[in-house]
């Protein structure tokens, strides 16, 4: 992609880097920033090469929420039903992508910021981040940022960052659950980097089909999920890289994958 696009991607071993920027307005999610982050993650589901996302954000902030200057600009029903339809389905598309998507927050993450780090699969901020889905504010209550935040942390924590707006910092974040990793603004790189490269060492296709099963059985009842885990096991141990893994293991040996 072009270095003056909503959207910057790199390659580089298997790690797929997708920058938001739009650093004069924070990265607000605009109509096109979100289209070309759902047309980048479909692009990427589709490649093998891949075996790990990052998103974050150019310049101070990671992801302000929807532009809201946009939102204002055509101030009717159906323009903001299909608009946040539009996020929801982008943000769908982090799930539903075969290989583990990452945060990394280096700066504030507001409302659908907020929610863009709760729909990754794992999240490394800088001690310096912060977040709140501060909607509530504004009239607004963040009820689309509510769907993904209600799943990372419990439910009163959840209610409170709703009903109050307030902010944050990144070590109340880890311990809510909302962010997996702390560190200090000058080894944030390091962290994610280190987090992604002991994701790219395990076998893709299990990495994948656990993904898929992780979040299928969190919405379904407990005896149907050890029904699908069940499947899932069993299929996934018929794959290559399982058999290598465990007679590796029986050898006693690095399994050579």
């Amino acid at each position: 992609m072009s270095e003056d696009g909503v959207l910057q991607r790199g390659d580089e071993d298997g790690i797929v880097t997708l920058v938001l920027n739009r650093p004069r307005q924070y990265n607000a999610l605009s109509r096109e920033l979100l289209e070309a982050l759902h047309t980048e993650l479909e692009s990427i589901a589709r490649d093998e090469s891949a075996r790990v996302v990052i998103v974050t954000g150019s310049g101070r902030a990671f992801c302000a929420g929807h532009d809201l200057k946009e939102m204002r600009a055509e101030p009717s029903h159906a323009y903001y039903e299909r608009l946040f339809a539009q996020c929801g389905r982008m943000m769908m598309t982090i799930l539903r992508l075969p290989v583990p998507v990452i945060a990394r927050v280096q700066g504030i993450a507001t409302a659908a910021g907020c929610q863009l780090v709760a729909m990754c699969d794992l999240a490394v901020a800088a001690s310096t981040a912060r977040f709140a889905v501060s909607g509530v504010n504004l009239g607004l209550f963040c009820s689309t940022p509510g769907v993904a935040l209600s799943r990372n942390v419990g439910r009163k924590a959840a209610f409170e960052m709703l009903v109050t707006g307030a902010f944050i910092d990144a070590a109340e974040a880890r311990a809510k659950g909302l962010v997996n990793r702390v560190a200090a603004p000058e080894a944030l790189d390091a962290e994610v980097e280190a987090l992604a490269a002991t994701i790219v060492a395990k076998p893709r296709v299990a990495v994948a089909l656990g993904k898929q099963l992780f979040y299928r059985q969190l919405e379904t009842g407990i005896a149907s999920a050890y029904d699908d885990a069940a499947r899932t096991m069993a299929c996934n141990m018929m794959d290559e890289a399982a058999l290598e893994g465990v007679q590796a293991f029986i050898d006693k040996r690095p399994p050579n994958w």
